[in-house]
């Protein structure tokens, strides 16, 4: 709850908080005006959840003004609006995820382990170091699946080696507030050697001693 609280001050301006606290409750102009910036925030593909937060707080603090009632109404569609929207944005997140997926399978394929940044990967394998929908880096993290393995010998006697090659890695968006956890725009995307993990999949552990490089 924390979390999603978090995630929503993020989408909220300060100017907008700063307006609905500010301004004169007796002006019967009031509900009207910050109806109508409502409105004009929901122009704009990026203000939308601010938008609603507006309507949000014009239908609570003037139910019975007509700009209060016609807030109520928009809210239902603005709120499948947003739905659409985070749809979407979680999708052309994945659709990135997959490209930079494909991007790290080639370069293990050619250089025998995956990258340690995904900074590497540029120019040759992808054209610019991918970032979420809303501008977020994703977070990459390589790692040695088995980083300690028993080698037996000819005449069974059993030595250690250290793998030092990285093949495995995980990738991740934390969504828009960075944080593990939380819902909607907040919610997080794990990915696990090319593979999406699902919510019910526990998340692996890295295995320790780690290379460092």
């Amino acid at each position: 709850m924390v979390r999603a609280m978090s995630a929503f001050k993020l989408l909220v301006p300060l100017p907008i908080l700063l307006l609905s606290l500010s301004c004169n409750s007796e002006d019967p102009r009031l509900p009207q005006s910050l109806y109508d910036k409502a409105l004009e925030l929901n122009k704009s593909p990026d203000k939308k959840q601010e938008a609603k937060s507006l309507m949000e707080l014009v239908a609570k603090r003037y139910p019975d003004s007509p700009a209060g009632n016609q807030a109520k109404k928009d809210l239902y569609l603005l709120n499948d609006l947003l739905k659409i929207d985070i749809q979407n944005r979680q999708r052309e997140v994945k659709n990135t995820m997959r490209r930079t997926m494909d991007a790290l399978t080639r370069y293990h394929q050619q250089k025998g382990e995956f990258p340690e940044s995904l900074g590497q990967l540029l120019p040759e394998y992808l054209d610019k170091t991918p970032e979420t929908s809303w501008g977020h880096p994703f977070f990459y993290r390589p790692y040695v699946k088995v980083p300690i393995e028993d080698v037996a010998g000819k005449r069974g006697a059993v030595t250690q080696r250290f793998n030092t090659k990285f093949d495995s890695y995980f990738l991740i968006s934390l969504g828009v507030d960075l944080q593990p956890g939380g819902e909607d725009m907040a919610a997080d995307i794990y990915a696990v050697n090319g593979e999406f993990l699902s919510e019910k999949m526990p998340f692996p552990m890295i295995p320790s001693p780690q290379p460092i490089k």
